[in-house]
């Protein structure tokens, strides 16, 4: 149990870091500016680009901020790395079908028509695939298991709560943005059930590299399966 003084600590820290992860899309403005980019005129393939940037100086940033504990963590993955990536896959396995089984009662009962926000991924990949496996398939599984996972379990110590906000907090930031309708805000649910996996993972392992490395296998698989489709 920490101290009273360390979990203020954890807070504030945790605070800052998702402020910074929320609104990295601004770090985008540095390029453009530097570059004289048209902010109106930027093409889906500058887009890839510029997203990449904003989301490796997040990568960069979280990695000092936690390098100390990440090399803890990463310790505590190779002594059972069998067995923590058994653990990743078997709570993957059962995030991937509720998924799946919410994605068609929403598509099919309700006609919701698909996530906006794997549109726009898509969209992406198909403008600079290979990029796009770095962004999607290994930055941004990193950032997002800091920010979603790591914090809240450095903060939260029931096991409930810390899930039930992964859950939440995972699956809002997928759809919260790109939101039209009602029925938009519904794939919280799937979405939520991959962070949940993740979550349930993280604290089963006690290390973040175990549901980090499923997530980026799991990005890395749809975003080439998305290139093979092109």
């Amino acid at each position: 149990m920490l101290s009273l003084e360390n979990k203020y600590k954890y807070i504030i820290r945790g605070v800052i870091v998702f402020i910074l992860f929320w609104c990295s899309s601004y770090l985008q403005l540095i390029p453009i500016f530097l570059f004289h980019l048209n902010p109106h005129k930027i093409s889906d393939s500058m887009q890839v680009v510029l997203s990449t940037f904003s989301s490796l100086v997040v990568f960069i940033v979280l990695f000092f901020i936690y390098k100390n504990e990440l090399k803890n963590e990463f310790c505590i993955f190779k002594k059972n790395i069998m067995e923590n990536m058994d653990i990743a896959f078997k709570y993957w396995i059962l995030g991937l079908a509720i998924m799946m089984v919410s994605n068609f009662i929403l598509n099919f009962f309700f006609k919701a028509g698909g996530a906006n926000n794997e549109e726009i991924v898509q969209k992406l990949i198909h403008s600079l695939p290979w990029m796009m496996v770095i962004d999607a398939g290994i930055i941004a599984p990193f950032n997002e298991e800091i920010v979603f996972r790591k914090i809240l379990k450095d903060i939260f110590d029931n096991k409930y709560i810390f899930i039930l906000l992964s859950i939440l907090l995972f699956g809002g930031a997928h759809v919260f943005s790109q939101a039209k309708n009602i029925l938009d805000y519904l794939y919280i649910i799937p979405y939520g059930a991959l962070g949940g996996a993740f979550a349930l993972t993280y604290y089963k392992t006690n290390t973040v590299f175990s549901s980090m490395f499923m997530h980026m296998i799991h990005n890395t698989v749809l975003v080439i399966l998305s290139i093979i489709a092109l």
